[in-house]
C-alpha cells in the first residue's frame, strides 16, 4: 500500500475538484478529502462539494462543526450541537493545548475509542433522520481511519 498525502488547502469544493483530478490517475485506488463544515458560517458550496465527491467516487471525512470534534471524541462521547468556536474551546480544555497544534502521539492510542464514538453519532443521526449538514456533531474521520487500518 502506498499513501500520498497532498497538503492542499482550500474550501471543500476546491479540495474535491483537486481530488477529482488525482482520481483520474489509474494508480489511485482511493481518494479522500478531509474538511470541516464550520458552523454557523458553513463553507461556501458545501453541498456542491459533497455532490461532486459522490459522483466521482471521492471519499469524504467531514467533521461537523470542525475537526476539533474529532479530537474531543478521543476523550469522550459528544452529543450536543455546537458551533465551531465552542468545539475549539472544549477541545483545548480537554487536552490542555494552548492553540491549534496537537500532540499526535497523545491521540494515537485513543483513535479507536474516537472512531467508536464517531460511528455512534452517525448511527444516532441515521435513526433520527438527521442529514448533512445538520448532523452536528459528527466526524467522518473514523471512516478514513478504517480505510487505513481496517475496522476492529
Amino acid at each position: 500500500m502506498s499513501i500520498h498525502i497532498h497538503l492542499d488547502h482550500g474550501v471543500p469544493l476546491t479540495l474535491v475538484r483537486k481530488a477529482v483530478g488525482y482520481k483520474k490517475d489509474p494508480e489511485v485506488d482511493e481518494c479522500w478529502c478531509l474538511f470541516d463544515v464550520e458552523w454557523p458560517l458553513n463553507h461556501p458550496n458545501l453541498a456542491q462539494a459533497v455532490d461532486l465527491a459522490k459522483s466521482n467516487d471521492i471519499k469524504l471525512a467531514i467533521s461537523n462543526p470542525c475537526f476539533e470534534i474529532w479530537l474531543m471524541l478521543h476523550h469522550q462521547a459528544c452529543g450536543a450541537f455546537m458551533d465551531t468556536e465552542s468545539a475549539e474551546r472544549s477541545s483545548r480544555r480537554l487536552d490542555g493545548r494552548p492553540g491549534k497544534s496537537i500532540d499526535a502521539e497523545a491521540y494515537m492510542p485513543m483513535r479507536k475509542k474516537a472512531a467508536r464514538h464517531a460511528e455512534r453519532l452517525d448511527v444516532r443521526h441515521d435513526l433520527n433522520g438527521t442529514v448533512f449538514p445538520h448532523n452536528n456533531p459528527s466526524s467522518g474521520m473514523y471512516k478514513f481511519l478504517w480505510s487505513l487500518e481496517g475496522k476492529d
